[in-house]
C-alpha cells in the first residue's frame, strides 16, 4: 500500500512535468491489495482531508435536488451493501452482473463488490435478452443486480442465477435493501493484487465480444497513469461522459478521480441538451471534463 501512496503522490507532484514524470515514476509492487479497502476506506474516508469532501455528486440539470455523497458517507453505504451482499450469498469469486444507469448504487455495489472480493461484470443498460443471456452464459454469472424496469429483460434468460433488484422486486428477484445492514465490514481475509475483479464483454464491433479480466491491480493501479493523463488533483470535480458498463466508465467515473480525492460527477439527461449542461458546469463548479468529440463541438457551438 505504501507504493501506491508514494507512486500516487509522485504524479501529484509532478502534474506540469511530464518529462520528469515519465523518467521517475514507477508502478508500485503489491502481493496483497484491496483498493476500496486499502485506499478508499482507510484513506479518503477516515483522512481529516478528504473524509467529508464529497465523493460522489450525482446532478439534476432540471433544477431538482442534487445528490451528494462525502467519501466517509461511500465508504460506509458500501460496508452496508457487502453486508447485505454477504448475506444474500455472495462471496470471493462469485460473478455479478452489474446493470445499473448513473444512480448511487452503481458505486455502492461497486465498491461493496472489491471489498467482498467478488468479480463484478459491467453491463450497459442497452443490453438485449439475448446479449444478456451470452453474459450470464460466458460470464458464468451467479448474480444480477439490476433496477426493477431493466429486470423484464430477464424473464427469458436462463441460468441458474440469484436475481437482486433496485426500486421494487418482481416475482423472483430479493429488493436490494442494504440499511438495515451494519456500516461495519470486516473481509474474509486478504486480497491478493492478482485475484480477479472485472471481467468486461468488449464492444463485438467486428466478431462476437471476447472476455476480458482484469485483476484488482490492473484497473485500480493502472487508473494512476489516467488520473495523471485527466490532470485529475484532490478537491476537483470530475464530470466523465460515458455510459455505465463501458471501460471508459470504470476507468474516469471511478478509479482515476477517486484515486485523486476529487469528486466523481454525474449528470443524468434523458436527452443530451448542451445548454443545460453548460449551466450545470458552471453552477456546480466541475473543473474537469473528459467527454467525446461530438459532445465538446455541441457545447462550443452553445457556449
Amino acid at each position: 500500500m505504501t507504493d501506491f501512496i508514494a507512486a500516487r503522490q509522485f504524479l501529484l507532484d509532478h502534474r506540469s512535468d511530464l518529462a520528469t514524470a515519465s523518467a521517475g515514476f514507477r508502478w508500485p509492487e503489491a502481493r496483497d491489495f484491496n483498493w476500496a479497502l486499502d485506499w478508499f476506506d482507510l484513506h479518503l474516508a477516515r483522512d481529516a482531508g478528504s473524509a467529508q469532501r464529497p465523493a460522489l455528486c450525482i446532478a439534476d440539470p432540471a433544477g431538482g435536488e442534487d445528490v451528494r455523497l462525502s467519501f466517509a458517507e461511500l465508504s460506509a453505504r458500501s460496508n452496508r451493501t457487502a453486508n447485505f451482499l454477504r448475506a444474500q450469498g455472495v462471496r470471493r469469486g462469485d460473478r455479478l452482473i452489474l446493470l445499473l444507469g448513473n444512480i448511487v448504487p452503481l458505486w455502492e455495489v461497486m465498491l461493496a463488490s472489491i471489498k467482498l472480493g467478488a468479480v463484478v461484470i459491467p453491463a450497459t443498460t442497452l443490453l438485449t435478452p439475448e446479449e444478456l443471456q451470452d453474459r450470464v452464459e460466458r460470464g458464468a454469472a451467479r448474480f444480477v443486480v439490476t433496477t426493477a424496469d431493466q429486470a423484464t429483460k430477464f424473464d427469458v434468460v436462463a441460468g441458474s442465477f440469484e436475481r437482486i433488484a433496485i426500486g421494487g422486486a418482481p416475482d423472483g428477484w430479493m429488493p436490494y435493501a442494504p440499511e438495515g445492514e451494519s456500516a461495519d465490514f470486516v473481509p474474509d481475509g486478504p486480497t491478493r493484487a492478482d485475484d480477479p475483479l472485472l471481467l468486461y464483454f468488449t464492444s463485438g464491433t467486428t466478431a462476437k465480444p471476447k472476455l476480458v479480466l482484469h485483476s484488482h491491480y490492473s484497473y485500480p493501479v493502472g487508473s494512476l497513469s489516467t488520473m495523471y493523463w485527466i490532470g485529475l488533483q484532490p478537491g476537483d470535480v470530475h464530470l466523465n461522459i460515458s455510459s455505465p458498463g463501458w471501460a471508459k466508465h470504470a476507468w474516469s467515473s471511478f478509479f482515476a478521480p477517486w484515486n485523486a480525492g476529487a469528486t466523481v460527477f454525474i449528470v443524468n439527461q434523458p436527452r443530451f441538451e448542451a445548454k443545460a449542461l453548460l449551466d450545470t458546469l458552471v453552477r456546480c463548479k466541475v473543473t474537469t471534463l473528459c467527454a467525446p468529440p461530438t459532445v465538446w463541438r455541441l457545447l462550443i457551438q452553445n457556449d
